[in-house]
């Protein structure tokens, strides 16, 4: 018997998934394209009357072709993780610097990549209108009548494919998001067929309207004096015809969706040697390895997190408390890093944003004057990957209880790092929502009088928000918040215990300084957990 293949490469998966994604999309885009040929009745003269298979051919062809280009340009432009977005004369000035600038001219950090990302953008874009050229031209140019008809009919598609493009980008589309629920893709794909219908049919009503405008400005060449009821039919055929190409865009888009967030298992098959000796090793390079912010990153922590929460793959689980203790402290180590980069992030932010502005002038600006950097809320957009982060740690710390035989978790310190971080970040997400942190005794002064700190950063406290709250930071405290009860629920009497014999700052708390925040803060925090009254 064959040994079982090794696992593929990170790299490997996103190119199998990308050609799976040409050949699946092939199919709905197939039957739309005949569906529609059969019904549609065709009064017009044909172009080829001696060969009526050979245009038959070349248009279901070039019907194809468009929906390749569409579906390449997807696969270029989507990403896991959400670049912000600028307008469309920023987006414009990055395309020349990226194809004009080179890039050791001493430019800013991260323009580079910015630019990119707009050349990224500006591809699709010019991908999206070709492939309504196309799609536009094979499904009514038939009904256009003649060259000319054929070219006024692809002027409209073009139109079609830009408009398209641009609500693509604009709406984020581009960004993929995970489901909460990992479906297999049939029903997953299946769930999204009726809103695709729904939305094709707003586009194509949009595009109608837009692309008959436009036409209007065309050349009198394009013009053909036709009869009412033959105008009529084009106009009719067009709508329906512009309607099946958007559903197949919105369809391809959604099994896009489906196949590149579908989890993949990042282990050795089950019952091979590798699976026996070393079955983390796999896991753990990609998760250490994969460039930041990328789909396989993505799909490492996911597998990661499917991992830690449910009891499928325990014998996975079981492998990170091997006797060594090294591979659980790999494992939580990759779950707090993005963890203390975000605290690190918002704590800098907030600092900087008290100390550049002098109480006086703070006191005269209005609060919604008040605004905190948007590059310091930029990383909220990774909102998938922090709860990934907080809830695998808050698992496997939770799972410790139970299944660490050997005691590597306590051993290593691992739960007072998790514990820390968590409660680290949860502050910087507070003091950045604008919500008062209890300050511990230390920090009273007589008749209780609460004295002013010098650095928000080291002590957490606010006093009103810093401007426009990025709208998941209330999900990313939530995520934290419900993470450290996680660990409180299931070692609640080991931390209570600590707690009465005074050692809970030695064992649960870390002793260095925190990414935000202060030791005595954090403390301060946990007895609020195991009193259950953190809210």
């Amino acid at each position: 018997m064959p040994p079982p293949p090794p696992p593929e490469p990170p790299h490997a998966v996103l190119r199998n998934r990308f050609l799976g994604f040409l050949i699946w999309q092939s199919i709905p885009s197939t039957l739309i394209f005949l569906l529609f040929k059969t019904l549609s009745p065709s009064s017009a003269k044909p172009l080829f009357p001696f060969a009526p298979w050979f245009f038959a051919v070349i248009t279901f062809l070039s019907f194809h072709l468009s929906q390749l280009l569409f579906s390449a340009a997807l696969s270029l432009v989507s990403s896991a993780h959400p670049h912000p977005l600028v307008s469309p004369l920023k987006l414009a000035l990055e395309l020349v610097r990226f194809l004009f600038v080179p890039a050791a001219s001493g430019s800013p950090p991260g323009s580079r990549a910015r630019s990119r990302v707009a050349a990224g953008f500006a591809a699709f874009l010019a991908a999206a209108a070709g492939s309504g050229f196309l799609a536009a031209v094979s499904v009514c140019g038939e009904a256009g009548g003649g060259v000319k008809g054929i070219g006024r009919v692809g002027f409209r598609g073009f139109v079609m494919g830009l408009l398209y493009g641009l609500y693509y980008v604009y709406t984020r589309k581009w960004v993929l998001e995970f489901p909460i629920i990992q479906r297999p893709p049939f029903f997953s794909f299946k769930m999204g067929i009726p809103t695709a219908i729904t939305r094709s049919l707003k586009l194509s009503f949009v595009a109608y309207i837009v692309s008959a405008i436009l036409v209007v400005f065309l050349p009198h060449e394009f013009h053909n004096k036709v009869t009412i009821g033959r105008w009529i039919a084009e106009k009719i055929t067009f709508y329906i015809g512009s309607f099946l190409v958007f559903l197949c865009w919105e369809l391809s888009h959604h099994l896009h969706q489906v196949l590149n967030t579908k989890r993949y298992i990042f282990a050795p098959p089950k019952g091979s040697a590798a699976s026996e000796t070393n079955p983390t090793e796999h896991l753990l390079a990609a998760l250490e390895e994969s460039a930041p912010t990328s789909l396989p990153q993505y799909l490492a922590y996911l597998d990661l997190c499917m991992i830690c929460e449910n009891n499928v793959d325990s014998w996975r689980r079981a492998a990170f408390f091997e006797e060594s203790g090294e591979t659980y402290k790999r494992v939580v180590s990759v779950c707090l890093r993005p963890l203390e980069q975000l605290a690190s992030k918002l704590g800098e932010g907030l600092e900087n944003y008290v100390n550049g502005k002098s109480q006086i002038s703070n006191q005269l600006q209005s609060p919604t004057d008040q605004r905190l950097d948007s590059k310091y809320s930029e990383p909220f957009d990774n909102f998938q990957l922090y709860a990934w982060c907080a809830w695998s740690a808050a698992s496997l710390t939770a799972r410790s209880n139970t299944d660490d035989r050997f005691g590597v978790a306590q051993r290593s310190g691992s739960n007072a790092a998790v514990i820390s971080t968590l409660i680290s970040c949860l502050l910087a997400v507070e003091t950045y929502m604008g919500k008062k942190t209890t300050v511990p005794a230390q920090f009273m002064g007589p008749a209780s009088i609460k004295w002013a700190t010098l650095s928000v950063g080291n002590v957490g406290v606010a006093k009103k928000r810093v401007g426009p709250i990025h709208p998941k930071a209330y999900a990313l405290a939530d995520a934290h918040r419900n993470s450290i009860y996680h660990i409180v629920s299931a070692c609640h009497d080991q931390i209570v215990s600590s707690a009465k014999t005074g050692v809970l700052e030695k064992y649960w708390v870390i002793k260095g300084e925190p990414p935000f925040g202060s030791h005595e803060l954090l403390v301060q925090k946990l007895r609020l957990f195991l009193d259950f009254r953190a809210s």
